[in-house]
């Protein structure tokens, strides 16, 4: 597939942030993808590709096989991430999904490099454990890739458990042949095609044999990289005040109900309570 325009991964982002936000709203997605299109900027072939999803939507009700059949337009990790999300083996939200399609799309169109592609993808795999196998092989065939970048990508897959992923990105960097000249040959030669820059390579040495997590932190902070959506974990989540409070009383209910059934029902707690004052003295009073 051709590397689409500008244009085409600025209305992409729109989509799936808006999608996501309608979803919040509890609207359904065949709904959501016929609002959508009407929003949708009509110069570009996301309308287009609507209809396409809002069909498969209707008839199989997965967004990721109408994606895979627009291969055209939508690029592999894009369908592999959707399907990952709608699988019922996973526990990958959707929410999370549309996030990642989201800050993808944004970065590509931001002129994105395939180091920072490639990294932000990767990390994408690793914290959401999709799977490195199909991910990587998805990887590979997105457009923004030449022949070198294809065949690496392919290989990685391979040694990834083995070999350290800053040492991945560090031996194929600029700034390991500068080293290598400086110590061994000056007249040395890369053996393979560099794919990253030398400041990459510099800060996948720093992070040589720690987590890779700091690594993709690092080059966050440094290179400007996407981050990558996390999910909300429990502690985030907050009941409505209403909400809590019916909670609140349904248990106190059954809280009675337990009581009454071991025969160790009180109803003390809510005996109306004498003023304080009642008793005392007029003059006191």
């Amino acid at each position: 597939m051709p590397v689409l325009d500008r244009e085409e991964y600025i209305e992409q982002a729109y989509f799936f942030r808006t999608f996501l936000d309608r979803l919040d709203e509890d609207l359904p997605s065949q709904e959501i993808l016929s609002s959508i299109k009407e929003e949708i900027l009509a110069t570009t072939k996301l309308p287009l590709a609507l209809d396409v999803l809002r069909g498969e939507m209707m008839l199989k009700g997965r967004l990721s096989d109408g994606m895979t059949l627009l291969g055209h337009y939508f690029t592999p990790f894009q369908s592999f991430v959707m399907r990952q999300s709608e699988e019922d083996r996973t526990k990958f939200d959707q929410r999370v999904a549309l996030q990642i399609l989201e800050r993808e799309a944004r970065y590509r169109s931001e002129n994105a490099s395939p180091a920072g592609l490639f990294v932000y993808q990767f990390e994408c795999l690793s914290r959401n454990r999709l799977g490195y196998d199909k991910g990587m092989s998805a990887i590979s065939d997105d457009p923004l890739y030449d022949a070198n970048w294809r065949e690496w990508v392919l290989r990685a897959r391979l040694q990834l458990g083995a070999v350290d992923f800053a040492d991945l990105i560090y031996f194929r960097s600029e700034f390991y042949l500068e080293e290598r000249r400086k110590l061994v040959d000056p007249n040395e030669v890369a053996s393979a095609p560099l794919l990253f820059s030398r400041q990459e390579g510099r800060i996948a040495k720093a992070n040589r044999g720690k987590d890779p997590l700091y690594l993709f932190a690092a080059l966050q902070r440094q290179l400007g990289y996407p981050a990558v959506p996390r999910s909300k974990s429990a502690r985030d989540f907050k009941l409505a005040p209403q909400l809590e409070l019916r909670l609140q009383r349904l248990e106190k209910r059954l809280q009675l109900l337990e009581s009454e059934g071991k025969g160790k029902l009180d109803l003390s707690e809510f005996y109306a309570q004498p003023h304080p004052f009642e008793d005392a003295p007029d003059d006191l009073k």
